[in-house]
């Protein structure tokens, strides 16, 4: 057949698939044809890197799932077998555990630079309300699996998470931690629970929300390092004049950004699987033993900074709430930053230290989280946690022009909120260390709160009115 044939044939072909499938107009409107602004940087690798991890786990979850047996008394053993019998077995395994702690390195980084450029303004808010639901999801099946291996630290890790639930009053908390573990302790049926949700519950609820996460960006447009909307300067075609086609100048950036992560992925996989009991801990590669405890129980090093926020607050009611407010606080991001400025390029001084002290405090927080419950490490963990909070406090302060006079206020509140929470929790034998511990927040809201009444430093830059490089 002539090339002149086969390319009308391969047309016959294309026009009797959107004659009942729409897929040339979904390539044009997702790919071909969908404009992003031209000046995308590295941060912008991350969106389509946590699609490839997506795909990763999916397949190795897959191939896992063939081999293991979600017993109690076998699952341990069907882990192991994995690892030594089945031909590339402890090959798949591995790349199923790294890709889950690559799968939040990326995703934090991704939710990072939302916050770096205002990418949840500007008609954004559902489009960052799925991208919390994802997280949330991902943390949900992150749970779940952690369950599976069967090891020391993934049943009492479990134990100890479940039974946060039971902290609800009025009898809701107790049958709450039934219906989840299946059972009255973690046993047999929470595995099996554990298990479904895992291979099949949870991933599909995540692939409908990343559907929805992609199908809102294009809707609305992808944001950009300068915070400028292209969609707002279009020429006589209606095509953004700052905006190129999404394929072939994107794919084939993302292609690269691909090999140069699963180049690294490759390094984890082949030289340090465990990254030093990081991604694996040591415990787990013991069978989970109801009758011993291990000496630190931790959860994976992902959910350590709101651990870390949890184990600091001696009321266990208390500490779930305070828990639980940590990770849904991210939804109302949208509501609480509504300054007109997006990106970080043109805000102030203040606010770029305010974002970078946000992300320190972060990684502080999931280092405490992974430390023993030392009083000082505790102590240092709920400052940190306070500061948590006091960012997105902070947020809603610069997210208008205020007074002087405001800001005083609002450091005198402050002062009080915080000087009542320390005579509350007051322990004459760590009198000293809280007063020491004292000085972390007093020099934060100093620096953020009086700064702007004596000096400049929380002034913008003018936003350009075309994107730059």
């Amino acid at each position: 057949m002539s090339a002149q044939n086969q390319a009308g044939a391969l047309q016959a072909m294309m026009n009797w698939i959107d004659d009942r499938f729409p897929l040339t107009k979904m390539w044009k409107e997702h790919l071909a044809e969908y404009y992003a602004p031209k000046n995308f940087n590295v941060w912008y690798y991350f969106g389509s890197l946590a699609i490839l991890v997506l795909v990763l786990q999916l397949g190795t979850g897959i191939w896992l799932a063939m081999f293991y047996k979600p017993d109690a008394q076998e699952a341990f053993a069907s882990v192991e077998y994995i690892m030594r019998e089945v031909p590339l077995g402890w090959l798949i395994r591995y790349m199923h555990s790294t890709g889950a702690s690559l799968f939040f390195i990326v995703i934090y980084l991704h939710m990072f630079r939302a916050l770096l450029y205002g990418s949840y303004k500007g008609k954004r808010e559902l489009l960052w309300l799925f991208g919390i639901v994802i997280y949330l999801a991902l943390m949900a099946e992150a749970f779940f699996g952690y369950l599976l291996p069967w090891g020391q630290m993934s049943y009492w890790g479990a134990q100890v998470i479940t039974s946060l639930f039971g902290a609800i009053p009025f009898g809701i908390g107790d049958t709450l931690q039934l219906v989840i573990r299946g059972d009255f302790v973690v046993s047999d049926a929470t595995l099996n629970r554990f298990y479904s949700l895992h291979i099949v519950g949870v991933p599909l609820v995540l692939l409908g929300l990343v559907g929805a996460h992609i199908l809102a960006l294009h809707e609305v447009g992808s944001n950009n390092p300068d915070g400028i909307e292209i969609k707002q300067n279009k020429n006589a075609q209606g095509i953004p004049v700052d905006g190129i086609p999404f394929h072939p100048y994107y794919t084939v950036k993302d292609i690269m950004g691909a090999a140069a992560f699963l180049f690294i992925f490759a390094l984890i996989v082949f030289y340090m699987p465990q990254v030093g009991g990081l991604f694996l801990e040591h415990d787990n590669f013991v069978p989970a033993n109801v009758l011993k405890t291990p000496e630190h129980i931790k959860p994976v090093w992902y959910f350590t900074p709101y651990y870390a926020i949890l184990r600091a607050i001696p009321h266990k009611l208390t500490g779930v709430i305070v828990f639980a407010w940590s990770v849904m606080i991210l939804a109302f991001l949208p509501w609480i930053d509504t300054h007109p400025v997006k990106s970080i390029r043109y805000r102030s001084v203040l606010y770029k230290a305010l974002v970078m002290t946000f992300a320190l405090t972060f990684v502080v927080l999931g280092w405490l989280g992974m430390s023993p419950a030392e009083p000082e490490l505790s102590e240092l963990g709920l400052r940190l946690g306070e500061l948590y909070f006091a960012f997105f406090f902070m947020l809603w302060v610069y997210s208008k022009d205020r007074s002087g006079s405001f800001y005083i206020g609002a450091f005198v509140f402050v002062f009080i909120t915080l000087g009542f929470i320390d005579a509350i929790r007051y322990d004459e034998s760590k009198g000293m260390l809280m007063l020491v511990s004292a000085v972390l927040p007093a020099i934060y809201f100093v620096y953020f709160l009086l700064a702007p009444v004596v000096s400049s430093l929380n002034q913008d830059r003018p936003v350009p009115e075309r994107v730059t490089s």
